[in-house]
């Protein structure tokens, strides 16, 4: 499974994928020069334990939809929801042990950078994989953080930074579209939108 020598991880709920997601994927891939991109999408995500999450399947055909027209980017299963609680840490393991041979790229966003101290076993994970932070034009990473500044100067020397368009799309934003019966064109692939509007997702109010 995924024979490549590079591979880029990016994990999330996904509900649902927008062109935000696609968009930062792309770009790392061509920057950093990745074989295949994988998207991970969370079954029970441990920093949403107490929000309502659509269903996997949901979210997985939606990726499948979006993915579709690039033979770059593949859907990944690793963290259905039969696995419980998904952990980044045991899915980039379990990701090493099928491609022993592959080196890992972790995507993320700065504001997911800034939690990694509450990550299971971050210090480990830093070890197994290169981090590629995707931020908006001209930001900067201030190592002077509280939270960035106990990271390991290893850590630093192997990080990626990758600036994509500045984007102002997010799941949070279409899904209170949707339920207020706003338009979502053009935020995220017309064929997600129409899985969307078919199966009446995010109808029934305001998930988190």
């Amino acid at each position: 499974m995924y024979v490549s020598k590079k591979l880029a991880v990016i994990g999330g709920t996904f509900d649902p994928v927008h062109y935000g997601h696609l968009i930062a994927a792309e770009h790392a891939r061509v920057e950093l020069g990745i074989d295949k991109v994988i998207f991970i999408p969370t079954g029970r995500p441990p920093h949403k334990a107490n929000e309502t999450v659509t269903d996997w399947e949901h979210r997985c055909k939606m990726l499948q939809l979006a993915l579709e027209d690039n033979p770059a980017f593949e859907l990944s299963a690793l963290e259905g929801p039969q696995r419980g609680i998904s952990y980044t840490i045991d899915t980039i393991r379990r990701l090493r042990s099928i491609n022993p041979d592959s080196t890992i790229y972790f995507m993320m966003g700065n504001d997911a950078l800034l939690t990694i101290d509450t990550w299971k076993d971050y210090r480990q994970l830093i070890e197994l994989c290169y981090f590629v932070v995707v931020t908006r034009p001209n930001y900067t990473i201030e190592r002077s953080h509280p939270v960035l500044a106990a990271l390991p100067d290893d850590w630093w020397q192997q990080m990626k930074q990758v600036e994509i368009p500045g984007m102002d799309i997010s799941s949070t934003d279409i899904r209170r579209r949707v339920a207020g019966g706003k338009t979502i064109k053009y935020l995220l692939p017309n064929a997600v939108e129409k899985y969307i509007l078919q199966n009446n997702l995010y109808r029934g109010g305001m998930t988190s």
